[in-house]
């Protein structure tokens, strides 16, 4: 990850979880939260305990790996509590982990559209309802990733995009049913950030060429470029917003 640009001096100390926070995006948002000061739980999968060391020799402090499958509620609820004996009360929820593997309308089947909406909503949605009774009345923000394709109207991943999309309806009505507790709720829309599972997997150089294209800003995005972002909207600097979904893709679709 580059250097933070800037500083939010309330992230300092912060009780941040995140989804997926050892790998890809994931990753460059842990190692920025820990830069802004804050005490990192992340969920994963897979083991991270190399992650875990690199943060610890960087930042001097390390982030709590729980490892689990975040669409067990169970178990996600569980690693959040550990999270909160550890850390303190959750002020601050980052859901990024999402799956958005290749599929058509006609190879889905029931299992499959289970599965996808499970990672990529479900889990969203319970965990915005733990993270909501942990910060209780004092407040917290939480910031949930959609992203562009949905927008696009991209096919290739149609329970992606139908996903993402109820990732930004429910940032919208958990937004007003927590706005009286001082929590804010808004989303993230990244555009195609080339991770290395991005490289290792879809980035032909045709789509890469075609994809840059469309972008105003003619630079790729890399995860670094998420990170600033994500902490604008979990820092007071971002205090009046609740409700809104932020788009950094470069300049390919536009809201408004």
């Amino acid at each position: 990850m580059m250097d933070p640009i800037a500083r939010f001096p309330d992230l300092d100390g912060a009780s941040v979880y995140i989804t997926g926070g050892g790998s890809g995006v994931g990753a460059a948002l842990t190692d920025g939260f820990l830069a802004q000061g804050a005490q990192v739980a992340f969920i994963g999968r897979s083991d991270a305990s190399g992650f875990v060391e690199e943060m610890r020799s960087k930042h001097g402090r390390a982030p709590l790996f729980l490892q689990g499958d975040m669409t067990d509620t169970d178990v996600l609820h569980a690693t959040m509590t550990e999270a909160a004996r550890t850390h303190g009360p959750l002020t601050v929820l980052i859901n990024n982990a999402a799956n958005d593997q290749r599929h058509t309308l006609q190879d889905t089947t029931s299992a499959f559209w289970d599965q996808m909406i499970e990672v990529n909503l479900k889990a969203y949605f319970f965990a915005c309802q733990e993270a909501a009774r942990q910060m209780g009345e004092t407040g917290g923000a939480i910031v949930n990733f959609s992203s562009v394709s949905y927008m696009m109207g991209n096919a290739g991943y149609p329970v992606y995009t139908t996903a993402n999309a109820g990732i930004t309806g429910m940032t919208r009505s958990l937004a007003r049913e927590l706005g009286p507790n001082n929590i804010r709720v808004n989303a993230l829309a990244p555009g195609w950030v080339l991770t290395q599972k991005q490289m290792d997997k879809w980035a032909t150089p045709e789509d890469l060429a075609a994809h840059l294209d469309r972008q105003c800003l003619k630079e790729h995005l890399a995860p670094a470029d998420m990170v600033e972002p994500t902490l604008f909207l979990a820092s007071r600097a971002s205090r009046a917003m609740t409700g809104q979904c932020m788009v950094v893709d470069g300049g390919v679709v536009v809201t408004g």
